[in-house]
């Protein structure tokens, strides 16, 4: 199992490339299902995560093949199978997005429960219903759901969601987009990862309106063309990398990082005393060295604080001067960082969804274990602050969500290196 070791203490300076957003390539990759022309996904993140999604749409007999330049290439002309088995499935939540498409285009699907989280119960019921409401009969049995679609097809419906639910939105509209009629998404997800799937299934000729606000119109489709679309650039790498340059000091440039899409934490980080600029096609980091300022605050669904910068922000506020409260509103035991966090020397207590984080003048480099995808990169960003070695331990959590993260960072003077234990 690999391990990267970090000698702290070194100015990020220069500039760190941004990938393709890996929640919103996912979702696109699931987009493939819903036509029999081909499908190219540029600016396509390598990640673990991908090729789980990969290996899934493979064993249902579409075409995966990945191409240089950050293409990833797929034809789902015809299925050899809609069966999708717990082993391909429990890797991933991600993965069960392929219900909507296969019961939308093949009219039957039979795909296992996902496995759990260890951030907490993430449960498909949503989902479901949302399938539901657009004629599907489900069925579950021995941890899989037996779904199928009426004769004619899925028939577009009002959706109601009780909260605003990323993969829900996300399936629903995935389903719609080969229903007869208009289906219409109320209390919607509004992350740009919505609009980005929106303007993919607009291109392969459904119709989507309102992604980005809380009510979605799909006027769907009998047939979907095939296309070629660039994934939007990742805005939780970008506030990684940003808090990077934050919490080790520095001056650096986020090539393709879109600065609408993290107001809430540009506000943070703002308050925190880092300047935070756009430029074209990217975004300015810059810290001199002054001691940061504590700031509050509340994880929210989006255009609020993100939960999943919540542990890279908790790292920052570990130096800050005075103390700051980080609440957790989305996902429950998603503190599992900060005890981690304390063996760098950090001072934090945690009541329930709450940390108090009270700033020190300086971490010490000590060996750390990752525990889930995001504490995993705040252990990093500690690293790099910290003064001496710092090694983190089970880092194939970070595999999942961040592509060549050593050489972004020993890009812009980062001493960091994987090793081999």
């Amino acid at each position: 199992m690999d391990r990267i070791v970090i000698q702290g203490g070194t100015r990020l300076e220069g500039r760190i490339p941004i990938s393709g957003a890996k929640n919103s390539a996912l979702k696109l990759m699931a987009a493939a299902l819903l036509t029999d022309e081909p499908v190219t996904l540029t600016n396509m993140p390598r990640l673990a995560d991908s090729r789980f999604m990969g290996h899934l749409m493979a064993s249902l007999g579409v075409t995966v093949e990945e191409a240089p330049n950050a293409c990833l290439n797929l034809h789902a002309a015809k299925f050899t199978d809609t069966y999708a088995s717990y082993d391909l499935v429990r890797k991933m939540r991600a993965t069960f997005n392929v219900l909507g498409p296969l019961i939308a285009r093949e009219g039957k699907a039979k795909v296992s429960l996902p496995g759990g989280c260890a951030i907490g119960a993430r449960p498909v019921d949503l989902h479901l219903k949302a399938l539901e409401a657009l004629g599907a009969r489900i069925e579950l049995s021995e941890g899989y759901v037996e779904a199928s679609a009426p004769k004619g097809g899925l028939v577009g419906a009002e959706i109601d969601l009780p909260f605003a639910s990323v993969g829900a939105t996300e399936h629903a509209m995935l389903a719609a987009s080969l229903a007869r009629g208009e289906t219409v998404i109320e209390n919607a997800a509004r992350e740009p990862e919505i609009g980005d799937l929106a303007d993919c299934l607009t291109a392969m000729g459904a119709l989507v309106e309102g992604a980005g606000t809380s009510s979605i119109r799909i006027q769907g489709r009998e047939k979907l063309n095939g296309i070629t679309h660039r994934v939007v650039g990742d805005r939780i790498e970008t506030a990684t990398y940003a808090l990077a340059v934050a919490a080790a000091g520095g001056d650096a440039v986020l090539d393709g990082a879109v600065h609408a899409h993290n107001k809430a934490l540009w506000s943070a980080m703002s308050k925190a005393g880092v300047t935070v600029e756009a430029v074209e096609n990217g975004v300015r980091i810059a810290r001199n060295g002054s001691r940061l300022d504590s700031v509050d605050i509340e994880t929210q669904p989006y255009p609020g604080f993100p939960t999943d910068a919540q542990a890279q922000f908790m790292a920052l506020m570990t130096l800050a001067s005075g103390t700051s409260v980080i609440r957790e509103t989305i996902f429950e035991n998603r503190f599992m960082h900060a005890p981690e966090l304390a063996r760098l020397g950090a001072d934090i207590t945690v009541h329930g969804n709450e940390a108090v984080v009270r700033g020190v003048k300086t971490l010490k480099g000590a060996p750390v274990m990752a525990t889930d995808l995001r504490a995993s990169v705040s252990l990093v960003i500690a690293g790099l602050a910290a003064e001496g070695e710092t090694v983190v331990n089970r880092v194939y959590h970070l595999d999942r969500g961040f592509e060549r993260l050593e050489a972004k960072l020993t890009g812009c003077g980062a001493r960091i290196e994987r090793q081999a234990e």
